[in-house]
């Protein structure tokens, strides 16, 4: 009988590091995070066309190139440059709407342009065949 209280606090003892192990995986936004800094850089200097050729390739089959550059010559250019940016938070996702399953982190940044003092940036990252993060949205409104 010792034996299979043993052996059952083992077992269970193993599942709980499994599980603790798959929903870490899970929630390490980490490399998300960077990618899309690393493509809010490209956004800020202006470089829209290397955005998107930088972003994931959803995102390039959903918007074209061109189409890109000009919604965010008229929409990010007027804004001016960034002033300050700060997480606020970043959530996974295995699904989103509109979109097909895979690995999602969507972050929100509170950001301050010389424009627009308060905004709330929304870039949602998406994870690859190949395992890279990219980006696959992007979306700014003015802080209500």
């Amino acid at each position: 009988m010792k034996l299979l209280k043993t052996l059952f606090a083992l077992a269970l003892a193993a599942a709980i590091t499994a599980l603790s192990a798959m929903g870490a995986e899970e929630l390490d936004t980490a490399p998300a995070m960077t990618a899309a800094q690393a493509w809010l850089t490209r956004v800020d200097a202006g470089s829209y066309g290397e955005s998107w050729d930088e972003s994931a390739a959803y995102f390039q089959e959903k918007v074209p190139k061109v189409q890109w550059q000009t919604s965010l010559d008229t929409k990010r250019t007027p804004l001016g440059g960034m002033v300050a940016r700060k997480i606020r938070k970043a959530t996974y996702a295995r699904a989103l709407p509109n979109a097909p399953e895979g690995e999602y982190v969507v972050i929100e940044f509170d950001t301050a342009f010389e424009n627009l003092p308060q905004s709330t940036e929304t870039v949602t990252s998406m994870r690859g065949k190949d395992g890279s993060w990219k980006v696959a949205g992007y979306l700014i409104k003015p802080a209500p």
